[in-house]
């Protein structure tokens, strides 16, 4: 267990480039507050101790801003930065080596039982303010940029952004171990919207310049 836990400080050091100590992590880190205080509520939870379970979720709430549900199953490493207003809702599941910035909301988009969460696989970078909602999974290595909203399954090693989320960007999984901070894609990829729009824009161009040259030949037809 101690091995765990020292596993888990040292990866959120290793992509919080303020953090300088392990003991900075562990007393003052409320998203490392939050994820232990879930690993005891979640244990009750399964052990169907509900309401103590749910007692323990409310107090970790109240001290670190976080809410976790204490049926949500969390992987290894996850690494919740700042914290404050971040939602994990009870069907979510995350998988090893999850980032999430603040204000991120897990949420469900019904009221019926069964799975209502989203699945978040290894390695997912969900950036401050993003929105994933419903049973949806977002595969390995993918990236939410901040304040999107997720209604769809995201594939593996794509970066997402906008309301609702779209593909901007594909990489290599091989190379998602390589961290980028709130899933903020680099300021030099193309939008592939205004890609396309900027290639509507020329084709129109090229039919209004060939429309205007029929044009004026059937008017020199008419004139001879």
């Amino acid at each position: 267990m101690l091995k765990s836990l020292i596993e888990e400080i040292d990866s959120m050091i290793a992509r919080d480039p303020a953090a300088r100590s392990r003991l900075e992590v562990v007393f003052t880190y409320p998203g490392f507050h939050a994820i232990q205080i879930h690993r005891l509520s979640h244990w009750l939870w399964n052990h169907r101790l509900y309401l103590v379970g749910r007692l323990f979720s409310h107090i970790g709430r109240l001290l670190t801003g976080v809410e976790i549900h204490p049926g949500a199953k969390i992987g290894k490493r996850l690494f919740i930065d700042h914290g404050m207003s971040v939602v994990i809702g009870e069907t979510s599941e995350i998988g090893d080596g999850v980032t999430l910035y603040h204000s991120v909301t897990l949420g469900g988009t019904s009221n019926g039982e069964g799975k209502r969460h989203p699945t978040l696989e290894d390695d997912v970078i969900v950036g401050s303010g993003a929105q994933i909602l419903g049973p949806i999974k977002v595969g390995k290595g993918a990236r939410i940029g901040s304040n999107a909203v997720v209604l769809k399954e995201v594939p593996g090693g794509v970066t997402m952004v906008g309301v609702p989320a779209r593909i901007i960007a594909a990489h290599e999984e091989s190379k998602t171990d390589s961290f980028c901070a709130y899933g903020a894609p680099s300021a030099n990829l193309p939008d592939p919207a205004i890609s396309a729009i900027d290639d509507l824009h020329d084709q129109l161009s090229t039919l209004t310049d060939r429309v205007a040259k029929l044009e004026a030949q059937l008017d020199a037809e008419k004139e001879t």
